[in-house]
């Protein structure tokens, strides 16, 4: 009967958010002064729109400085009880994203809906004028974030409150121009709906994704049944079983597994070479930062504990 443990990779030093910091304090500088604009514009204005705007503009900056937080506390190293360290702080700043971004948007939903019937007094010039300035900084906040959107939660949360932010940006501009045009002011009560409307399906997809992590699921793009059968494939392997696989934080996907094998191939010595073939091929065939395996002789199943599958 033998037993051994494989690491495909040692993991990373960092984490995938880690490498974007200086882009997260960068888009944190310009979100606060585009909110400190706003809010004196909606003062000034007496527009909604600029005022709802700004509140996602300030639960922007809090989300990302959250952000910045959660991938500083994540590059701190492993030691003691906490063996990945910080790096689940992404995620829970991710989580807090989400949160705030629905709460945002239920308070301008219910706000507007309030207003509805009627005709406040909105100045349209200096709201198309700061909304303008509002979109040209969120549109380079856009470019500062967008290589690292696909490869943290944290830095893809603060790339969509960014996004949603330059939509509203546009969506108070064009209600400024018809309110200039028109003079039909409740289209300032509109256009804090459409932001609203904006904001809840991308606050919802950033916390469900968090929580798929949080709650310990297969990462996206592995599939289980797959990995079994490839892991069945390998030479001297007859079976597998706990096999399990999950995401620490965004871009350390890990997993797990006893791998049963042959009596023969064990006595050969042969268990190196099983671990070898068996890390080759997650390598090769999923994007699996952290493999596990212990294997098992085959009579060593009638001495798990029953909690094992």
């Amino acid at each position: 009967m033998g037993h051994g443990h494989a690491h495909a990779h040692g993991g990373p030093a960092g984490t995938a958010g880690g490498a974007h910091r200086r882009r997260l304090a960068t888009v944190l500088v310009l979100t606060l002064g585009v909110l400190v604009a706003e809010v004196v514009g909606a003062v000034l204005s007496g527009s909604l729109a600029l005022l709802a705007d700004a509140g996602h503009m300030a639960t922007d900056a809090l989300g990302i400085a959250l952000a910045l937080g959660a991938v500083t506390l994540a590059q701190r190293p492993a030691r003691g009880r906490r063996t990945f360290g910080w790096q689940r702080a992404e995620i829970l700043g991710a989580v807090a994203n989400g949160l705030l971004l629905l709460g945002l948007a239920g308070f301008v939903v219910v706000e507007a809906v309030r207003r509805l019937g009627e005709r406040p007094d909105v100045a349209a010039g200096p709201v198309l004028a700061i909304a303008a300035v509002g979109l040209a900084v969120n549109v380079v906040g856009i470019l500062v974030l967008h290589r690292g959107r696909d490869e943290s939660l944290n830095i893809r949360g603060a790339y969509l409150e960014v996004l949603a932010d330059a939509l509203g940006s546009v969506v108070v501009i064009v209600a400024a121009g018809v309110i200039a045009v028109t003079g039909w002011t409740p289209a300032d009560t509109v256009a804090s709906l459409v932001i609203g409307a904006l904001v809840l399906p991308r606050a919802w997809q950033l916390l469900r994704d968090a929580l798929d992590v949080l709650l310990e699921a297969a990462p996206r793009g592995v599939d289980l049944e797959q990995v079994r059968a490839h892991i069945l494939r390998v030479d001297g392997v007859l079976e597998v079983h706990d096999l399990h696989a999950w995401t620490i934080t965004s871009g350390l996907p890990v997993l797990s597994a006893h791998v049963v094998v042959s009596d023969g191939a064990l006595a050969a010595g042969h268990g190196g070479r099983v671990l070898d073939a068996l890390c080759a091929c997650l390598g090769d065939h999923f994007d699996v930062a952290h493999c596990t395996f212990q294997l098992e002789g085959a009579a060593h199943a009638g001495h798990e504990a029953p909690v094992h599958d």
